[in-house]
């Protein structure tokens, strides 16, 4: 391999975590939300939050990635590639976080939220002071992991044109003739990524403990 295919998978990974990074941004709040809906019991939404989180986590990633960047152009509604993978990504990590945001709040005993409502605090603030720093570490673990699974599933990114890490690796492979050293710093890019969000987790958590006194 020369410099330049390790500078392309290098760029392919740069493709790979943005795109990830913004798609985990974005659906982490969208997916508290859609899980407080439900936890909520708000009627008729709570219905549609549950079939569009039953809907999304029942879609391979791939087929919604297609459904977006080729068949929306097609009923007039156009969209670019990197809109397309945004979209998708953010769609389908929402959804899964909805579940875990939910199973946590499910958990979580009313009677301290209702202790705090006693107390004079308003919903709004119980819910940042009490019940978000106590969901969140509880979630944390479950919302790591995918995450994890959401950057091991972009390279489906590909289907609209993105060069990402896969992608490079495969060009690479295919002009060189030689597939396993570009496969081998994909893999191991890819690692590192992931092991940059495993100890992200437990540094957080650590943080987490000393300043709440988690147990």
């Amino acid at each position: 391999m020369s410099g330049g295919d390790i500078a392309a998978i290098f760029q392919g990974a740069v493709v790979t975590v943005s795109l990830s990074l913004v798609g985990i941004l974005i659906g982490l709040p969208i997916g508290l939300g859609l899980a407080l809906v439900r936890w909520a019991n708000v009627p008729i939404a709570a219905g549609i939050v549950t079939l569009y989180v039953s809907m999304l986590r029942a879609t391979p990633l791939v087929t919604l990635l297609l459904l977006l960047f080729f068949a929306l152009p097609n009923v007039g509604v156009p969209i670019g590639p990197i809109s397309a993978a945004i979209v998708a990504l953010v769609m389908n990590t929402s959804a899964f976080n909805c579940e875990i945001w939910r199973a946590a709040l499910m958990d979580f005993p009313k009677t301290q939220l209702d202790a705090a409502t006693a107390a004079g605090m308003t919903p709004g603030l119980a819910f940042r002071r009490i019940v978000f720093p106590q969901i969140w570490r509880v979630s944390l673990p479950g919302l790591v992991n995918e995450m994890t699974l959401l950057i091991k599933s972009s390279p489906a990114i590909a289907v609209t044109g993105i060069v990402d890490i896969t992608r490079a690796a495969v060009r690479i492979g295919a002009q060189t003739y030689e597939p396993l050293p570009p496969f081998l710093v994909a893999t191991a890019l890819y690692f590192l990524v992931i092991l940059g969000f495993v100890r992200a987790q437990r540094l957080i958590e650590t943080h987490m403990d000393r300043k709440f006194g988690f147990a």
